[in-house]
């Protein structure tokens, strides 16, 4: 696999883990300001989900993608 799809599949990775620790933040946060805190890492997470994806759909398309 090539470096480039490779780092997309560890970008991919790194928005789940970005994701549950969102959620495990969330549960246990104390005041406001956590809440903040995991809200922004769960958006930032979503944005940078989309962005992968669409980058390997766009590699898929070129054909340098392989599974």
């Amino acid at each position: 696999m090539k470096p480039c799809n490779r780092n997309i599949i560890k970008t991919l990775d790194l928005v789940e883990k970005m994701l549950l620790l969102a959620d495990k933040g969330d549960e246990k946060r104390e005041d406001d300001g956590c809440g903040i805190l995991y809200g922004v890492l769960r958006d930032s997470a979503f944005k940078i989900k989309n962005l992968a994806k669409a980058e390997k759909e766009a590699h898929a398309k070129k054909g340098s993608w392989e599974d």
